[in-house]
């Protein structure tokens, strides 16, 4: 199973996570965000780069609730929180935005 684009075949696991992290780039965030069903505003690409730079500190993808609190931290209250969150990635925030940011499943998402 594969992402192609911009001429490159990147492959993904059944779930649509990319299999090597660092074939990520923008247009295949925009790819998988077309896919998972989401018009990428700045506030989309603010977690993801916020998840990318998360991840490049601790190498572990967030589960909802630390990522909840880093944001909160980081972001501020209003954008910390699940509701917000949640608005922007209706299908699971840990999950949809570490796809379209190509990390791997966060640690105990189902």
């Amino acid at each position: 199973m594969s992402y192609e684009v911009n001429g490159k075949t990147i492959e993904h696991d059944e779930e649509g996570y990319i299999t090597n992290i660092n074939e990520w780039e923008l247009d295949l965030a925009r790819a998988i965000a077309v896919d998972e069903g989401i018009d990428m505003t700045d506030e989309h690409w603010e977690v993801v780069n916020f998840l990318r730079e998360y991840y490049s500190e601790y190498q572990i993808a967030p589960a909802v609730r630390v990522l909840v609190k880093a944001i909160k931290k980081k972001l501020g209250a209003d954008k910390g929180s699940n509701k917000y969150l949640y608005e922007l990635f209706p299908y699971g925030p840990a999950k949809q935005a570490c796809k379209i940011a190509g990390l791997p499943k966060p640690t105990g998402c189902i």
